[in-house]
């Protein structure tokens, strides 16, 4: 495969980091409902526009003061939440993120008891799958649904989701995508072709992904990337 990009992909997951999910610590091998869910919460606060760093640190205190479930987030309250989000440096975004958690993790308890594999036996497919994943509610998009889902991709037999507009074209700014690429299915296809060529297990392949995602969220931050074509 002739690719005309500076860096192995190997070298840019070891310079960017990989999966989210690993790096947090949470275990999403075993499916298991509350590491689904700790990831989903971190989901969320990745896909706001703030950094990787202070949304990890948010994660983090809310897991230090045992808010790691639906329950948990409902009777923290919000000027408890507020107050957390504060001190893990959330502060752009307080009072709007503390609202939205508790509106989601209401609606994840009404409809789906606060799990998360029952919202995805309930899925009929892929699409159906995202759908049912913005509407717990106002605040989730696309791009969390693809944070959280592609974590999950290989592991939820319905996660197949389209590689991220973040993904994308953080691979054609570093030249692992030539900039017409309009298929995201082709995307992901030659993404995935290039993590093998570089000597990768494709069970691997979230980590070149996520790396992808991390590099697409810090370009946006910075108004780097380059409008869509």
């Amino acid at each position: 495969m002739h690719c005309e990009y500076d860096k192995d992909p190997s070298v840019f997951v070891a310079e960017q980091g990989g999966s989210y999910a690993f790096e947090l610590g949470i275990d999403l091998e075993n499916l298991k409902s509350e590491e689904i869910y700790k990831w989903f919460l971190a989901a969320l606060l990745y896909g706001a526009h703030i950094s990787e760093k202070i949304a990890k640190q948010t994660w983090q205190v809310l897991r230090k003061y045992h808010v790691m479930s639906p329950e948990q987030v409902i009777n923290a309250g919000w000027d408890r939440l507020v107050s957390l989000l504060d001190e893990g440096g959330y502060t752009r975004y307080d009072f709007k993120t503390a609202t939205k958690l508790l509106s989601v993790n209401q609606s994840l308890l009404h409809d789906y008891g606060g799990n998360l594999n029952q919202l995805h036996e309930a899925a009929t497919d892929a699409r159906d799958l995202e759908r049912r994943i913005m509407r717990l509610g106002k605040g989730i998009g696309k791009v969390t649904t693809q944070i959280f889902l592609c974590e999950l991709r290989e592991k939820w037999a319905k996660a197949m989701p389209p590689l991220s507009p973040l993904a994308i074209r953080a691979a054609q700014f570093l030249k692992y995508l030539p900039d017409d690429t309009v298929s995201n299915t082709k995307a992901i296809d030659r993404l995935q072709k290039l993590w093998i060529h570089n000597g990768q297990q494709i069970e691997q392949f979230t980590h070149f992904e996520s790396a992808l995602v991390r590099y697409g969220l810090n370009l946006r931050r910075h108004d780097l990337i380059r409008p869509s074509r």
